[in-house]
């Protein structure tokens, strides 16, 4: 009975979604455009914390690199925006990655990746909570910062913030109350904080083509010099690196990247949407492109203003825009920016709190966490306990995280979820269809009843031996079983590889480019082999089911993907990858025992009756 327990237990974690047909009937009464797509996008996208991500990854990681950073992350995302697509394509009435992962990889992995994107929520709301309290700080002169570091940082631990940020929970206790009563973000809200949003880099990047300065883009030491005894600022400079546009090199590019990763997270908004457009195949991957596009543009642009405005080491890392016009001396513009930076912050703050307590209650509807999180307070309308639940749990992480490891933890949980995306199609584009798959098995079983009553025909190939022919040499021009097989086994495969390949560049990037015997014959090998698995892939055939939209240059296109998005991850820092587990670890604690107890309690109600006597096992 143990052992049938266990069986039941270990198929219940990898049980999948069935695939549903999509529904003839949706309406298209009121089509959408391309433009209208773009618009939505550049909508979604431009948003408040980005800008603050700026300051820091200027300052400590990229300097004015930080205009390339933006253009890595660009087109990582142009090519994770196309895999979600063809997802949504598959399962049209969701959107999110762990409603995609419950169809591919059954339910352990859909709970991780939902997992993972609720501490992306959690980071995402943590972090402009806490941009808000800087910049409110900023406004009175920074009095409650020195005030708080000097009370409490001697008593902090070194991978906690320097001092509690009171204001920051505070601030997340008091919305969580508005949310819990019932509060609601009306349409001329969003209309008004987008306005906002593009108010900000509009303003900035004309400012900083009046107030800057080419010279900041090829700083020297001796400017930095000058600059340290002449500085009256209230905070201390930042590094300098090497000075110059890429002052911290080609990994401050890449590490600046892996953080702002997260900054084009919003556009996915159009593959929602682009059910509703007239040719989906072409709106969704063009209102995409232009959209990121757009968003590129904006962000580098105000990037580029800013270090031209001001020395890149002399930025204030948490309320860079505000302080940049005060440094130039353009007061007013200042305390407006700051202004406006309140008001935008304030808004991303609830778009972040709203998907979290959401996805809360879509996980614990499935069962993946506790049934009690989903319960919708008559009164209201609102799920009260997931509210609580995701307002504690970011005002903790908000008032005692410093900012740059929310930045970290944002990545780190919103990377493996897209990576995730991208293999998933490699699975799903060569798997065969469910009516296909069954005519398959009984003609299969017909074949096996016909050899065994005519013996004296010729034995079939064996299995394994059929299966190594299969790989170069399909036997048909569907996706059957076997070939389904075999690109599950080559995409695990390819993961492992690309996850090698990106460990070696990653750690001495130097030395394989360089030519060092050891390391370059370990990356063309993997390069080999990672070539070879891709070509069985491509020999495989691919469903002919029909879909509102395909990601183009199959498989080479997700394979890409998941190599960006592996070697951004390797970016990442051990100590962020520390907190990723032990986030991990909690989750799976109450994965696992609510699924025990599920799955205890549903072997009690099946029970035979107390007159059946039962033996112990």
């Amino acid at each position: 009975m143990l052992r049938q327990y266990v069986r039941q237990f270990r198929q219940g974690l990898v049980r999948k979604r069935p695939l549903g047909p999509r529904e003839e009937s949706e309406s298209r009464t009121a089509p959408l455009s391309t433009l209208k797509l773009v618009i939505l996008g550049v909508g979604r996208t431009l948003g408040a914390g980005v800008y603050v991500l700026i300051g820091v990854i200027t300052l400590l990681i990229a300097g004015p690199a930080i205009v390339i950073c933006f253009l890595v992350v660009a087109l990582s995302s142009v090519l994770s925006g196309l895999c979600y697509a063809e997802f949504w394509s598959r399962v049209p009435p969701s959107g999110s990655a762990y409603h995609y992962s419950s169809l591919t990889m059954g339910k352990l992995c859909a709970f991780l990746i939902g997992w993972n994107v609720l501490l992306y929520l959690v980071a995402a709301a943590s972090c402009v909570t806490r941009a808000w309290s800087y910049a409110f700080d900023s406004l009175i002169g920074n009095y409650i910062s020195y005030a708080l570091e000097r009370t409490f940082s001697p008593h902090m631990p070194s991978f906690l913030a320097p001092y509690p940020d009171f204001i920051a929970l505070g601030l997340v206790l008091l919305m969580t109350g508005l949310l819990v009563l019932g509060a609601r973000v009306t349409t001329l809200i969003i209309k008004v904080f987008t306005g906002l949003n593009l108010f900000v880099p509009i303003f900035t990047i004309v400012s900083g083509f009046i107030k800057g300065d080419p010279h900041n883009w090829q700083l020297t030491e001796q400017d930095y010099t000058l600059n340290t005894s002449g500085s009256s600022s209230t905070f201390s400079l930042g590094p300098l690196g090497s000075g110059g546009f890429v002052p911290f090199g080609f990994e401050g590019i890449v590490q600046g990247a892996a953080i702002l990763f997260t900054s084009y997270f919003g556009s996915y908004g159009i593959v929602t949407a682009g059910k509703e457009a007239p040719n989906p195949q072409r709106s969704i991957s063009l209102s995409l492109v232009i959209s990121i596009f757009i968003g590129f543009l904006a962000y580098s642009g105000v990037s580029a203003a800013l270090t031209l405005m001001v020395p890149y080491y002399q930025i204030y890392p948490y309320s860079p825009l505000p302080q940049a016009f005060l440094q130039v001396g353009w007061d007013p513009a200042g305390y407006v920016m700051a202004v406006v930076l309140l008001c935008t912050l304030l808004y991303s703050f609830l778009w972040a709190m709203f998907s979290m307590f959401q996805l809360t209650c879509a996980m614990a509807a499935d069962g993946l966490l506790f049934r009690v999180l989903a319960r919708i307070h008559t009164r209201t309308g609102t799920p009260i306990m997931a509210i609580l639940a995701s307002g504690t749990l970011t005002g903790l992480m908000a008032s005692l995280l410093r900012i740059l490891d929310l930045l970290r933890l944002m990545s780190a949980g919103i990377l493996p979820a897209y990576t995730l995306v991208a293999v998933s199609v490699l699975v799903l584009r060569y798997q065969p269809d469910q009516i296909l798959s069954k005519k398959e098995k009984t003609e299969e079983g017909n074949e096996i009843s016909d050899h065994e009553a005519s013996p004296s025909e010729p034995v079939p190939e064996a299995g394994p031996l059929r299966i190594l022919k299969s790989l170069w040499f399909p036997t048909s021009n569907i996706p059957t079983q076997i070939s389904g097989q075999i690109v599950y086994g080559c995409a695990s495969l390819l993961v492992l590889l690309l996850t090698l390949l990106s460990l070696v560049l990653a750690q001495w990037p130097s030395q394989v480019f360089s030519g060092d015997p050891g390391l370059t014959t370990v990356a063309v090998l993997l390069l080999l082999l990672i070539t070879g698995v891709t070509a069985i892939i491509w020999r495989q055939p691919q469903s002919p089911s029909p879909l509102m939209f395909r990601v183009p240059a199959l498989p080479v296109l997700p394979l890409v993907s998941i190599f960006v998005n592996v070697y951004l991850m390797m970016q990442i820092t051990s100590e962020t990858w520390i907190l990723f587990g032990i986030w991990i670890a909690i989750g799976s604690v109450i994965y696992l025992g609510y699924e025990i107890r599920r799955r205890l309690a549903g072997n009690k109600d099946q029970q035979p009756p107390a007159s059946t006597p039962q033996t112990p096992d």
